[in-house]
């Protein structure tokens, strides 16, 4: 009989992938205790204004020069990037979907890197009840994080271009650190950007080259508008396949 891992060794397996994937859990239902916070529309409104402030600086501007949603498009790509990251090494490493609330994720909401975040035990935990399609993901706490930035004005095509992108960079993580998981987390990936919550989000050629069918907007905020695109970008496309 194959044993079950424990909680700590799947934490350990998933959090040595990478920064993106470095996972703590806290006991379920428990409040957040300093540094850590929720994942309340107040803090993540506050993340979006902190973003803007931060790129305004990077790029010697003033605030005004950075359109909050272009702020809030890179604050939804960054953490719905940490939130699909240990989630899909889960599934990958060990077809466990860890399923949770956005109001459960416990995170510390500092800049300049990936969040540190902390997901409620039961997440983990081998024989809690959890679904067994991935795509609860999508429609559980990655849907809740698109609500949250609606009065962003961020359209539909973007955040799903934003999650879309997330997991194609994680992926491409996991292969980096594992190659031996590529092709399974490729065929991860490939079985949720068909689901219904990224379907036409974006493209896949047959060489596996991956491109998103929006635009996260991030080339917006340097001087003049005129930022480097993200390699998974649609504007280096024709301009028909762009949608934002």
């Amino acid at each position: 009989m194959t044993s079950v891992p424990q909680p700590s060794a799947v934490i350990a397996e998933i959090s040595a992938l990478g920064p993106f994937f470095s996972l703590r859990t806290h006991p379920t239902g428990a409040p957040a205790v300093g540094p850590w916070v929720t994942m309340s529309r107040p803090l993540i409104e506050a993340r979006v204004t902190a973003v803007r402030q931060w790129l305004a600086a990077a790029g010697g501007q003033p605030l005004d020069a950075v359109e909050v949603r272009v702020a809030a498009s890179v604050a939804h790509l960054g953490l719905a990037a940490r939130l699909l990251s240990p989630a899909l090494a889960a599934f990958v490493l060990h077809g466990r979907v860890l399923a949770f609330d956005l109001a459960d994720v416990h995170w510390q909401p500092v800049l300049g890197g990936p969040v540190p975040l902390s997901l409620p035990t039961a997440a983990v935990c081998p024989g809690s009840p959890a679904p067994d399609d991935p795509r609860a993901l999508l429609d559980g706490p990655l849907a809740e994080l698109a609500m949250e930035m609606r009065p962003f004005s961020l359209s539909t095509p973007i955040l799903r271009g934003n999650v879309a992108s997330a997991l194609n960079g994680a992926s491409a993580m996991i292969a980096t650190a594992r190659p031996e998981l590529a092709r399974r987390g490729r065929t991860a990936v490939e079985f949720l950007l068909d689901s219904p919550a990224l379907t036409g989000a974006a493209i896949t050629s047959p060489n596996g080259a991956f491109r998103r069918r929006s635009c996260c907007l991030i080339y917006r905020a340097a001087p003049g508008r005129k930022g480097a695109l993200c390699g998974d970008c649609v504007l280096g496309r024709p301009v028909a396949d762009t949608v934002i």
